[in-house]
């Protein structure tokens, strides 16, 4: 009872401080998305499960504040009705289904519809956070020094025995599989709990980079940009994450060829910039990185399903599943992976026994959600990409549209993968999909002060939105 008490003061505290400033709020989340996994495994690992909610706490508060105690910006929510309409029938059926009794108890329920729901409010929060285009890049650029330790300590782990304290997951489990017996390497996680999160944020970083290394930065902030950029390199190869490495290609390429198309002379100045980096990316690899390719190569000829097995079995295995309830589904969290910890904390009786094996993303939502809320869901996910897709296009400034290009490509690269139960994902994916307000309105307000700049230089007054200037 008493440390239920002092749980539950403690998240009450988290909450009241996060409501304080809601836009510090979301940036936290950011930086605790990275940091978590180093508090679980190495800080306070008697404390991992109150901290793998810590965020959502602290986005809690932030969404008190936004919605509830801050004057809300409701032409955000009517620029595009469309995506408010669809978020509100995929949440009316999530909550339906959230209630579903093949789930034996509804808190498995509610703690999926926190996965599926809980971080969606970022689209109509980040066009609030950043007030010009300066301050978004500083932003990028800031979060990208957080790769540098993290990237650090990754090739700690790799070259560290798979018994090193290093090597560890969270909730108390043994160190990650060993890649090679002949190899004796660690698959790295970082500071993060487990492989996949880590996968996610080095793709992540992947997609922030790309259109900050053609942007003119001075010489410091260019090596430091080209040390991450190694580190992405070198340390995917050590995750021994196909999918990370296969995405990372993807992503590059993509971002390069809808460069070329949109723009070409944008696209001839990144390729110029992207020489450098990439001859020390791969000088990294081939070179200091010897092993770590060695091992991801191990494990790409030692893989027991085929690459075309898993881009199409995503498609396939939802279809497959549909008919074992028709329409109706096995209810919001029934595939998440932590339900047997979640059933014995509470003492929740068992679900309804799912007769087949899932591990895809869509295969899991149509199990869980039925054909109509797969429709929904995925139906949603498609009219954001689309209109993010459309943004880019309709964009003038080169970061901006570039930025929007690379958002682009990432969320469609990372369309099947794992987002609902990858938290570390969850937030990224929300987070850019905010940019489809966000780049339009730093694009107008670039554009207000390009148009203010001749009044300033001949001495004219200049009137700001919002004010009044009058001559005495």
């Amino acid at each position: 009872m008493s440390n239920l008490l002092i749980a539950l003061l403690a998240t009450s505290f988290i909450v009241l401080l996060s409501a304080q400033n809601w836009q510090r709020s979301v940036r936290a989340v950011l930086i605790l998305v990275v940091l978590e996994g180093a508090l679980r495994k190495w800080v306070l690992p008697q404390a991992s499960q109150f901290i793998y909610f810590l965020k959502d706490f602290v986005l809690i508060g932030a969404y008190l504040r936004y919605f509830l105690l801050s004057p809300v910006q409701t032409r955000l929510f009517t620029q595009k009705p469309f995506i408010l309409i669809l978020v509100s029938c995929m949440a009316v059926w999530g909550g339906i289904q959230a209630f579903n009794p093949s789930l034996g108890s509804p808190v498995i329920g509610l703690f999926g519809f926190k996965s599926y729901f809980l971080y969606v409010p970022l689209i109509w929060m980040v066009p609030q956070m950043f007030s010009t285009e300066e301050e978004l890049y500083r932003f990028i650029r800031n979060y990208l020094l957080l790769l540098i330790p993290v990237g650090i300590l990754a090739i700690a782990q790799f070259f560290s025995p798979p018994t090193s304290p290093l090597n560890v997951y969270a909730w108390g489990e043994d160190g990650p599989a060993v890649v090679s017996s002949g190899l004796n390497t660690v698959r790295v996680t970082g500071t993060f709990s487990y492989l996949a999160g880590y996968a996610t944020y080095l793709l992540t970083c992947l997609c922030l980079l790309l259109p900050v290394i053609s942007r003119p930065q001075p010489r410091l902030w260019q090596l430091l940009t080209l040390t991450e950029g190694g580190l992405i390199a070198v340390t995917s190869f050590m995750t021994g994450s196909r999918g990370l490495v296969f995405g990372s290609v993807l992503l590059i390429g993509g971002y390069g060829i809808l460069l070329a198309l949109t723009s070409f002379s944008s696209f001839s100045v990144s390729a110029r910039k992207l020489v450098l980096p990439g001859i020390i990316s791969f000088l990294a690899v081939s070179q200091g990185g010897r092993l770590a390719f060695d091992s991801f190569w191990n494990r790409v000829e030692n893989a027991n399903d085929s690459v075309t097995n898993r881009i199409l079995s995503p498609f396939t295995q939802p279809f497959d599943n549909f008919y074992l309830k028709g329409l109706d589904g096995y209810g919001l969290g029934a595939t998440f992976q932590a339900n047997g910890i979640l059933r014995r904390a509470f003492q929740l009786p068992p679900g309804e026994l799912i007769p087949v094996y899932f591990e895809n993303e869509m295969g899991r939502i149509g199990l869980e959600v039925g054909p109509l809320g797969f429709v929904l869901w995925y139906g949603l996910r498609l009219v954001l990409l689309f209109t993010l897709f459309r943004v880019s296009l309709q964009l003038t400034h080169p970061f901006l549209r570039q930025l929007a290009l690379s958002v682009f490509v990432y969320q469609g690269v990372t369309f099947i993968a794992q987002m609902v139960y990858n938290h570390t994902a969850n937030v990224y994916h929300w987070f850019f999909y905010g940019f489809i307000f966000l780049l339009p309105y730093l694009e107008r307000v670039n554009q207000w002060q390009q148009a203010q700049t001749p009044n300033l230089l001949y001495g004219q007054p200049t009137y700001f939105p919002g004010t009044s200037n009058q001559q005495s």
